[in-house]
């Protein structure tokens, strides 16, 4: 299967709207990629004065690993399968974001055993990293 980048996020992970946070699979290597999100002031992570709550900053990325994954079994002519977060590890808040922020979130997978994987994960806004940290997810 013939497939091109950048892809709708929708497209490659279970979540709907409103509890979609990413947009858009931009770029992937392998199980490695960047996922853009624009924080909408709709989400219900978002709070009253606009500023997105620290708990999504891990759903963010978790999405982010489930498209690059998708892509992945789309691309290796398999049904997209569906995966849990199951730990974080050092996850870091360096800053916040806003509702309308454009986000870019980078994810590495750094260890896979069956059907586990260990990922780390950037958010980044622009040039300032906003968030930083570990995954632990199980795909089934």
């Amino acid at each position: 299967m013939t497939l091109t980048l950048p892809m709708e996020a929708e497209k490659l992970v279970p979540h709907r709207l409103p509890m979609r946070l990413i947009d858009r699979l931009m770029e992937a290597d392998g199980k490695n990629g960047m996922v853009e999100a624009c924080v909408s002031a709709d989400s219900p992570l978002v709070s009253l004065d606009g500023e997105l709550e620290e708990v999504a900053l891990i759903e963010l990325m978790a999405q982010s690993y489930a498209a690059i994954k998708g892509y992945s079994d789309l691309a290796c002519g398999k049904p997209i399968k569906q995966g849990f977060l199951v730990g974080v590890k050092r996850l870091v808040r360096l800053h916040s974001a806003q509702a309308g922020d454009l986000l870019r979130i980078n994810i590495r997978t750094v260890a896979e055993l069956d059907d586990f994987s260990v990922t780390e994960g950037e958010i980044w806004c622009g040039t300032i990293m906003i968030s930083h940290g570990e995954m632990k997810l199980w795909v089934n």
